[in-house]
């Protein structure tokens, strides 16, 4: 006779399934033209950022008010950066900014409302008082529930974890480009495997003919790190450079809307792969201010180093010049 699985049993089989899928399995191989950083996937953001000294430096980083950019933010502001902390409405993002050590603006970015995206990049033209913007952080994420939500008919991860920061990319390029050597940091995650089939869906990026919240999720991820790929192919020479980065698996209000079973495999067995905060934004914080990545462009990174990625999707130039049209198709009427 079949074995009957128990209720326990399920559930338990449940939880082991979902934080499997949260995990990137053979995720990475080491680029062996990089020489490794001496930090791994213990260091801290404080760690990595030890000794420099940044106080010529201006950093706007999104999602500031929380998680992992409230850390960056902190950590840059520490180490003398003047940080543009940038939340979805000024009380987020002035309760921040007032919590925290150093030279810090709150100012407002909506990734939702385009025309928000626009008055930030001019916010950072008030705030940075004339000078360049040496790093654009791109850190603000949502996951989204099992039900479709969409945002001028597009799904609504597609536009608050990626669309949205292309606009804001591109509106600040012209202050990216005066500085000395600027960066564009955009935040991915191993979950870019969840992505279509095709890679990018482009004749359902409202969701309508079909939604599952990781598949989305999981898009929105991969066009972060095909920007990165493609913006460092079309300004290669230029004074800025562009990297996407894996920060790891951090429990922050991003898994909010997660199963109640992932949730409780978080409670029950993170500490067998969660980092924490301040572990999860080393990378950013690495990749966005470390003297040894000036000319570094066009990478993927995870625990401080570089990493080649599995699957075919990451290294497709066509996928990623379709993703940059179409994106700039979208937002046509706020780029001028």
């Amino acid at each position: 006779m079949p074995k009957t699985t128990t209720r326990r049993e399920f559930i338990l089989k449940s939880i082991g399934y979902s934080l499997a899928s949260l995990i990137p399995h053979s995720l990475m191989a080491r680029m062996p033209e990089f020489v490794r950083s001496k930090f791994n996937a213990d260091s801290t953001a404080e760690e990595v950022t030890a000794g420099l000294d940044l106080s010529d430096k201006t950093v706007l980083v999104t999602g500031a008010n929380s998680g992992l950019g409230y850390e960056t933010m902190r950590v840059l502001a520490l180490r003398g950066a003047h940080v543009l902390a940038a939340a979805r409405n000024m009380e987020k993002a002035a309760k921040a900014a007032a919590s925290v050590i150093g030279n810090v603006t709150p100012i407002v970015c909506e990734l939702t409302d385009f025309e928000s995206v626009v008055n930030c990049a001019k916010s950072v033209e008030k705030h940075s008082l004339g000078k360049p913007l040496d790093v654009l952080i791109c850190n603000a994420g949502i996951m989204g529930g099992s039900d479709l939500q969409t945002v001028n008919g597009l799904e609504k991860q597609f536009v608050v974890n990626y669309l949205g920061h292309f606009l804001l990319a591109q509106r600040l390029l012209p202050r990216l480009k005066a500085a000395p050597q600027g960066r564009l940091v955009m935040v991915s995650s191993g979950l870019y495997t969840k992505a279509p089939d095709t890679g990018i869906e482009f004749d359902n990026l409202s969701g309508k003919k079909s939604y599952d919240r990781f598949t989305a999720y999981g898009q929105s991820k991969l066009a972060m790190a095909l920007f990165a790929a493609e913006f460092s192919q079309r300004f290669s020479g230029e004074s800025v450079t562009a990297n996407a980065l894996y920060p790891g698996v951090i429990q922050t209000n991003l898994f909010r809307n997660m199963p109640w079973y992932v949730k409780l495999g978080f409670t029950v067995g993170g500490w067998a792969f969660l980092k924490s905060v301040e572990e999860g934004a080393a990378t950013q914080c690495y990749v966005a201010s470390h003297p040894s990545l000036a000319n570094v462009s066009g990478h993927f990174f995870a625990d401080c180093n570089p990493i080649v990625l599995e699957g075919p999707h990451m290294s497709d130039r066509e996928l990623a010049k379709n993703l940059w049209r179409v994106s700039l198709e979208l937002t046509e009427s706020y780029l001028n």
